[in-house]
């Protein structure tokens, strides 16, 4: 069976899962490819970054200064991070609009079993059919970008330490 079939069979929930899928695969790669970018140039981050804390190295002792760092570097990532949020929603729905088209199967087997008895189960076949087909789509849009969303915050997180790090000996 080819993947355009199967998406068809599980109905308007594969095309919700669908799309929501390559919004996600987008953002993703994205994301990788910015964090990447700005691990590379987190020298130059970091003096710009230190560049604000400069002007108040004199006032402040040595506590507040690293502090003021470590808040700079704070809103830096927050603006960096931008659109993981997105990746975790889709890792979490995914699984529940699977479990959703699951629902939507088994009760429209039970309808035309209902209507029609079992005399031609093919017809029983194609709701429970769907209701697998949309389980297996959510779980298959759900894990990578579960996987995906924890590898980016490990690379936020890297990111976030270098430029702590870098900020505070330029200051210091």
């Amino acid at each position: 069976m080819k993947l355009y079939e199967y998406i068809q069979q599980g109905g308007p929930i594969m095309y919700l899962l669908l799309f929501v899928n390559i919004i996600g695969w987008s953002l993703m790669l994205s994301k990788f490819y910015f964090i990447n970018a700005e691990i590379k140039s987190a020298d130059g981050t970091s003096g710009d970054l230190s560049k604000e804390l400069l002007g108040q190295k004199e006032t402040q002792d040595t506590a507040t200064l690293i502090e003021l760092a470590k808040q700079i570097c704070a809103n830096y990532i927050l603006r960096v991070e931008r659109g993981l949020n997105t990746v975790k929603i889709i890792a979490t729905i995914s699984p529940l609009l699977g479990l959703l088209g699951t629902v939507i199967g088994v009760l429209s087997a039970f309808h035309v079993m209902s209507e029609t008895g079992l005399s031609d189960p093919s017809n029983f076949a194609k709701g429970i059919s769907m209701a697998l087909v949309t389980t297996v789509g959510g779980m298959i849009v759900a894990i990578p970008h579960f996987v995906g969303h924890n590898y980016l915050l490990g690379m936020l997180d890297k990111l976030e330490a270098s430029l702590e790090k870098s900020v505070i000996e330029k200051v210091l």
